[in-house]
């Protein structure tokens, strides 16, 4: 008895169709199995899952679309492809926690605390600064003003503001240079 046959009786409910079905194409379904996933337990496992799915599913066998063996075959083959898909993401979630493992996370809390207490630094250190170079340093480094901007604000000459800038962020870079 031929493959369409067998198949169609199956859909019907008949095991012993399903016996005689079983028998003629576990072979062909195993070898394809075999060549795509190549790991014989997994392959075995696989095979059996597509007998498994030809008795569950023959009612949607359409044998006008064409043969029961090539709708099995690629039923298999649709399988074998999904274990091995399934094994390789399975394989590279297992190497991103692994990496993971070995690169703890960002810890946001220490950095935001870190960060709180540079600023404070940051505020400790302009306060030691003179008002002069204070006005200077704040104008250009927090509101965005260039040199030149700076001098026509304070309505002083570029070279003065220039000199208080370089003054200014030397006594920052001495004064923070204990947190660094």
């Amino acid at each position: 008895m031929e493959a369409d046959e067998l198949l169609l009786r199956v859909a019907g409910g008949d095991q012993q169709a399903f016996e005689d079905l079983y028998g003629l194409v576990s072979g062909p379904v195993f070898g394809l199995v075999r060549r795509v996933v190549r790991d014989l337990a997994q392959s075995e496992e696989v095979a059996q899952e597509v007998l498994l799915e030809l008795w569950r599913s023959a009612a949607k066998f359409d044998p006008g679309r064409g043969s029961a063996m090539s709708w099995i075959l690629t039923l298999a083959h649709r399988r074998a492809v999904d274990r091995v898909r399934s094994a390789r993401a399975a394989g590279e979630r297992e190497q991103r926690e692994a990496w993971r493992a070995h690169h703890p996370a960002f810890d946001q809390v220490t950095e935001e605390v870190e960060a709180g207490l540079e600023r404070e630094w940051v505020r400790v250190c302009l306060d030691r600064l003179t008002e002069l170079q204070r006005q200077s340093v704040t104008l250009a480094y927090y509101e965005g003003y260039t040199y030149r901007e700076v001098a026509e604000r304070l309505s002083l000459p570029l070279g003065t503001v220039k000199t208080r800038m370089r003054d200014g962020l030397t006594r920052m870079r001495e004064c923070l240079g204990g947190v660094a």
